[in-house]
């Protein structure tokens, strides 16, 4: 029996995916959590063989939950559920350790087709996402964004976002001179001056 522990913090969202799930004979929902916090308990303490992981939570950000996860379990595959585009942000959370990227948009049809795949020990991308990464093999560009580490395309994406830089640090739990560390590297390494011109860039590829 294939057990999932899906984690989202929208009660509908979860119960779509509990019904998906549970019409397969194989396969079952161990367990259901609406943050990082109930995740790590839940996985601590439930039985499971996949975690369905969306990366938009209240309390953590959806690569500090991916880290923790595979640093405390690293046999555990986690299939990542988003809204955010595929072709920006799956590459990322795959060398990150996720076993799978799925847009929720796709859900229903490639949800079962995921899990399967991850749970044989395969990755799991779409169809469409795999034509990119491809394509890109013979590439010789990365868009700037790609040269950003993981923390600072993640502080790339709240600046972008109109977070302060005193809200990015609550958020993260660092300091706020910290994060201007970061949003300095961040324009330094997208050769960039200005909070604006990082917002025009992450509007115009989609990375909020």
């Amino acid at each position: 029996m294939i057990k999932v522990l899906i984690v989202d913090d929208h009660p509908v969202v979860r119960r779509g995916l509990k019904q998906i799930i549970e019409d397969e004979p194989d396969m079952e929902v161990a367990g259901e959590a609406k943050n990082a916090v109930e995740c790590f308990a839940l996985v601590r303490r439930t039985p499971c063989t996949i975690v369905v992981l969306d990366i938009t939570l209240p309390d953590r950000n959806g690569f500090d939950v991916l880290k923790q996860l595979k640093s405390e379990h690293p046999a555990l595959p986690v299939l990542i559920l988003s809204v955010h585009p595929e072709d920006q942000y799956g590459l990322r959370f795959i060398k990150a350790g996720a076993a799978g990227y799925l847009m929720k948009e796709g859900a229903p049809e490639e949800l079962v087709v995921a899990i399967r795949k991850v749970h044989a020990g395969c990755k799991y991308v779409s169809a469409s996402l795999a034509e990119r990464l491809v394509s890109r093999l013979g590439a010789l560009d990365k868009p700037p964004h790609e040269n950003l580490s993981d923390r600072e395309f993640q502080i790339l994406c709240m600046i972008a976002a109109g977070k302060s830089l005193k809200g990015i640090a609550d958020k993260l739990c660092i300091s706020e001179k910290t994060v201007s560390t970061y949003r300095r590297r961040i324009l330094e390494k997208m050769k960039m001056s200005t909070n604006s011109d990082l917002i025009h860039y992450a509007l115009e590829n989609h990375l909020v």
